[in-house]
């Protein structure tokens, strides 16, 4: 089993597969966002640190996002491979993520880029409505994915809602800064012949399958 590395615009299903990975090959499924969280809980220097700037709305320094993803990466259930997510969100961490890699006997393993057509992509976002009480998710755009009665939940009757950044303005700025950060990375990685793309218009199902003949190479 390799390490796995999934690359996707907002909303491209990338969560979704991450956990189909995972459920099928007992992988970690190792997020950025969790390991700082987890962090932040500790009465240490660097979980004050931590738990103060994300207080603040602020970026964690670089050097202590690689410092902990490195210490993450040393326990042994990740031995057998695992997902990297959230993470490198920028060339120049992509390249500290290699030194990191490196410096542990790891490779890179599958860069997946699950691609998606951008007006697919504003349906999806526009059209997602979710559970209050349950959390399902539905999609008014789509015939399949929408509720039976309007703005009502099909499993517990719960009220759907619309959340705030789910709108068109919100989905073109996430999506141009997604354009402007990931391009440098999709190259980086084309270059090294590790790139592989999948095509996210697909149904899950299908998207699965071409990621399970990607990992089974």
């Amino acid at each position: 089993m390799k390490n796995i590395m999934f690359i996707a615009p907002p909303a491209a299903g990338k969560g979704t597969q991450a956990e189909l990975v995972v459920k099928k090959y007992h992988i970690p499924h190792i997020s950025t966002g969790d390991i700082l969280r987890e962090i932040s809980k500790e009465d240490s220097e660097i979980g004050n640190y931590v738990a103060e700037t994300l207080a603040s709305g602020k970026l964690v320094k670089d050097e202590i996002t690689y410092q902990l993803i490195e210490n993450r990466l040393k326990k042994d259930d990740c031995k057998n491979g695992f997902i990297i997510d959230g993470f490198p969100r920028n060339l120049e961490q992509a390249v500290q993520y290699d030194k990191i890699l490196s410096k542990l006997g790891f490779d890179v393993g599958h860069v997946i880029l699950i691609d998606i057509d951008e007006k697919n992509l504003e349906k999806r976002i526009v059209g997602r409505r979710i559970c209050e009480d349950c959390n399902a998710i539905y999609n008014i755009n789509d015939e399949k994915s929408s509720p039976q009665v309007e703005s009502v939940c099909d499993k517990c009757g719960g009220k759907l809602y619309q959340r705030t950044d789910d709108n068109l303005e919100s989905f073109q700025t996430r999506y141009q800064m997604y354009r402007e950060k990931t391009e440098p990375i999709i190259k980086y990685y084309k270059n090294k012949n590790v790139l592989e793309t999948v095509n996210g218009d697909d149904t899950v199902e299908n998207v699965f399958h071409k990621i399970e003949t990607i990992i089974s190479k």
